[in-house]
């Protein structure tokens, strides 16, 4: 699983740092960054609560590409 976050619309609320800081954190310019190119199985439920979570609904979830 892949976690993306739109810095077009995040507006920098810093809940996702707050549910996934090992996944997420905030860029110099105070909007979420992702740290991790895929989510470990044990943090998918985690990202699940950050992209529900997300006041700015800036947080989105893809299948990682099987290579």
């Amino acid at each position: 699983m892949k976690v993306h976050v739109n810095s077009q619309i995040c507006a920098g609320f810093g809940v996702c740092l707050g549910i996934a800081p090992e996944v997420f954190e905030l860029h110099d310019d105070g909007y979420a960054i992702v740290l991790v190119s895929e989510v470990k199985p044990e943090d998918e439920d985690a990202m699940r609560q950050a992209v529900s979570h997300c006041p700015a609904q800036a947080i989105s979830l893809s299948e990682a590409s099987s290579d």
